[in-house]
């Protein structure tokens, strides 16, 4: 059986609809933009915002084969295995290889993470 084939994406700010993470990171809403189901699970695209203060993830990996976070708004601490810990703030962007291990540690209210992985998973491991 052929491979589905990818359709055209478009996800428009105006009235973009954010749906807390239940049951897995409830401080956190997430905006999906459409992309894993464009692209038969190939590529997942999101936005990430704080619905409250004071979470973290804890320290886990992802199995994905590529991912980036790009910071929009506000700034987030991270820590990466083997890197340390980072502050990025609005315009930063980051890598991450493989299955490295991270945390987002903290993060400001208005904080906003436009987030690319692959394949469409948003399953963790906790370390």
């Amino acid at each position: 059986m052929p491979a589905a084939i990818p359709k055209f994406c478009l996800s428009r700010a105006d009235g973009a609809h954010f749906e807390p993470m239940h049951g897995y990171r409830d401080w956190l809403k997430i905006r999906d933009l459409g992309l894993g189901q464009a692209t038969n699970g190939q590529y997942d695209a999101w936005v990430t915002r704080a619905n409250d203060l004071g979470g973290t993830t804890g320290r886990h990996y992802h199995n994905y084969e590529f991912q980036i976070m790009y910071v929009t708004r506000g700034w987030v601490k991270m820590y990466y295995e083997g890197e340390g810990e980072f502050v990025l703030k609005a315009g930063d962007f980051v890598y991450h290889p493989p299955r490295q291990v991270h945390d987002l540690m903290e993060y400001s209210e208005d904080v906003e993470i436009f987030e690319l992985a692959s394949p469409a998973d948003h399953s963790a491991t906790d370390v």
